[in-house]
């Protein structure tokens, strides 16, 4: 497919996924949330790829919200929020939602600005991964509005109440330095696209089965009761015990070498 808002590029295995106007600094419009809903529901049906990188080209992720593009138009802000179910995703939250359902690790590697709409894009991924001066921001306060494309979804798991409440209510600008110890963040570097690609190596060493359960019972049970965790922690398990990939894992630890993994059962 041709692309118009995105990059997307592949290479063994791990799947990159690039904003692409960089003209704008990355802002979202209609054309790159429909492009991010299609690429991330592509990647939920892929088998073969191991890990994916979510980033923006031209040393920024993104600025936020095109508002000139989607604002003032009644017809796209309208199809951006159409739902048929009040708990059903929009098109505007599954750019952000659609992550944590592709069954492989999805790292966003985020550099310069990530305001608004854009953080919450990221909110979506597992990891994060930025530099000492990247600028991150819940910007949506300053337009008088509130966070609805699912990032408080991801936001509520990795921050607490009260700091999720202050970087809501006040669009605060944070860095990349500040952000990691608030735990909005997993990773600050000066390279934050290498130290990417080498923890994707790292987890590469997995069975791509066992990667697939450990996020979605994380996902599923994060909050949910511990009856409810435990009965996920055994259907995974039992679902493990039972695929090609368990096996392949044991022979790799015993004779220390790299068997190939098959791909990954169509369960998970």
């Amino acid at each position: 497919m041709a692309w118009k808002r995105l990059e997307v590029t592949e290479h063994q295995g791990i799947v990159t996924v690039a904003l692409n106007r960089t003209d704008k600094l990355n802002a979202l419009d209609m054309e790159m949330f429909i492009e991010l809903d299609l690429i991330s529901k592509q990647l939920r049906k892929r088998k073969d790829i191991r890990a994916v990188i979510l980033t923006g080209n031209g040393g920024t992720f993104s600025s936020g919200l095109d508002i000139k593009s989607v604002a003032t138009s009644k017809q796209k802000a309208l199809r951006l929020l159409a739902k048929w179910l009040p708990g059903n995703a929009n098109l505007a939250q599954r750019v952000s939602r659609n992550w944590r359902l592709i069954p492989v690790p999805v790292i966003a590697v985020i550099e310069g600005r990530c305001y608004g709409g854009g953080l919450q894009v990221v909110m979506g991924a597992d990891f994060r991964f930025v530099k000492p001066d990247t600028e991150l921001s819940i910007m949506e306060v300053r337009w008088g509005l509130v966070p609805d494309m699912a990032g408080l979804m991801s936001l509520r798991e990795v921050v607490s109440k009260d700091v999720a409440m202050k970087l809501t209510m006040t669009g605060e600008i944070i860095s990349g330095e500040q952000a990691l110890k608030l735990s909005l963040v997993t990773d600050v570097s000066d390279d934050p696209m290498v130290a990417a690609l080498e923890f994707c190596r790292r987890i590469e060493l997995a069975s791509p089965d066992a990667l697939a359960a450990i996020k979605h019972t994380t996902n599923r049970c994060w909050n949910g009761s511990e009856r409810r965790l435990l009965a996920r922690e055994t259907l995974s398990q039992i679902r493990l015990l039972l695929g090609r990939n368990f096996f392949i894992a044991g022979k790799r630890q015993r004779s220390k070498t790299d068997i190939d993994y098959q791909q990954r059962q169509s369960f998970w």
